[in-house]
């Protein structure tokens, strides 16, 4: 069931599914941290707990590539890359309406309990992503999204404000026959210890993009 993408000694790559947990919130829904500690576990019959990193997470309703760290080392290396600015995620979405060819989004956002909204510089964190159309139909747009800052459900709320809200969006915009069309589907980073260039993807097939999957099959390929 776990979809591994690489594993050494130091890093676990794996790709999370929607309605996964990156880690428990102590209720009974899976997350992907105890179920990839029991995978450790039953794969080198390790005694005791196991030691597994998380350094960043994704939204519940959100699938896409994960890295985990297996040392507290390669923790520590791939949490100072994220602070650099040296850890880049790269989303496809689906969004209602047709955009610009190519854009920028930079807006001020607060956290407001379990929500996001675009505030003013006073009050608010910049947020800014680029995006680029890779194809159209229906009066819907799925997009290639670099985000430039990382802040909480920045994607969401920034293209809900910008009159495009994802579709399934139950949050931000309206809910839908699928369950959200935010996909984190490659993950660029360096390894913590051979400092070599790591480049992982894997793209979304269900829901929302389903009807995009001439054109996603090709991003493999590209």
């Amino acid at each position: 069931m776990i979809n591994i993408l690489y594993e050494d000694n130091h890093l676990l790559v794996v790709e999370k599914k929607v309605g996964v947990l990156s880690q428990s919130d102590g209720t009974n829904t899976p997350d992907m941290l105890t179920i990839l500690k029991e995978y450790i576990k039953e794969k080198y019959n390790k005694p005791g707990n196991v030691y597994l990193g998380l350094v960043h997470r994704l939204d519940k309703n959100v699938g896409g590539v994960m890295v985990f760290a297996k040392t507290s080392k390669a923790a520590r290396r791939l949490s100072e890359t994220i602070r650099n600015r040296e850890f880049k995620k790269t989303y496809l979405a689906v969004c209602k309406g047709i955009l610009d060819s190519n854009g920028k989004y930079q807006d001020y956002l607060k956290r407001v309990e379990y929500r996001s909204e675009v505030s003013n510089s006073k009050d608010g964190k910049l947020a800014s992503l680029t995006y680029k159309v890779l194809d159209i139909k229906d009066n819907n747009s799925l997009v290639k999204i670099n985000l430039e800052t990382g802040r909480h459900h920045q994607i969401r709320v920034q293209f809900t404000y910008h009159n495009h809200p994802l579709l399934g969006d139950e949050k931000y915009g309206s809910k839908g026959k699928y369950p959200l069309a935010l996909f984190a589907y490659k993950l660029e980073f360096t390894h913590p210890t051979t400092k070599e260039k790591l480049c992982f993807i894997t793209l979304p097939k269900e829901g929302y993009f389903s009807n995009f999957n001439s054109v996603i099959n090709k991003i493999n390929n590209s």
